[in-house]
């Protein structure tokens, strides 16, 4: 997202050499950093847990997931998240893997959009409590192989899922 003006005094932003926006009365950078996101790998007798999205994305599936909200750590964002669009509660096992939600594989899709990017943070977790079921931005919950899979609503997603199947955490 691009602004125009300078949160601090009103001036005219413009872009420098660099590609970031400075203001042309008080010299002040406003720098422009993507925002932090979650995903939270559930697997259950080689399947991975997905959930179908609501909204722009109506009927594509994705591994559950959020963004960080300002001021929460990435963890307890992870927990949240998940028991929100799933009704479980989770501990985190390890970080699995980050990845940019920005340029590939994005390029010349319909996901593609310059000015909102963001930094996710897959994590492997496991079940401590709950009960599985929809929530939040989710209309449908459940564990699916790789070959069982439904359409992704993300290009990132896949890639994740795909890497999961190539280190046999799920068949």
């Amino acid at each position: 997202m691009r602004y125009s003006y300078c949160p601090k005094c009103g001036g005219a932003l413009r872009l420098n050499e660099n590609e970031r926006l400075v203001c042309s009365a008080c010299g002040f950078v406003f720098y422009q950093n993507p925002s932090a996101s979650v995903a939270m790998i559930l697997i259950r007798n080689g399947k991975v847990l997905l959930g179908r999205k609501r909204g722009r994305y109506s009927g594509q599936w994705c591994v559950p997931c959020g963004y960080v909200e300002w001021g929460e750590d990435v963890y307890e964002a992870a927990k949240r998240e998940m028991l929100e669009e799933t009704g479980l509660r989770i501990e985190i096992t390890s970080l699995y893997t980050v990845t940019s939600l920005y340029g590939e594989p994005y390029l010349g899709t319909e996901w593609y959009n310059p000015e909102q990017q963001s930094v996710m943070i897959w994590f492997l977790a496991k079940e401590t409590g709950g009960e599985l079921r929809a929530g939040d931005d989710i209309d449908q919950v459940g564990y699916f192989s790789y070959e069982e899979l439904p359409r992704i609503a993300f290009p990132v997603h896949e890639i994740v899922i795909r890497k999961l199947l190539e280190e046999q955490l799920i068949s």
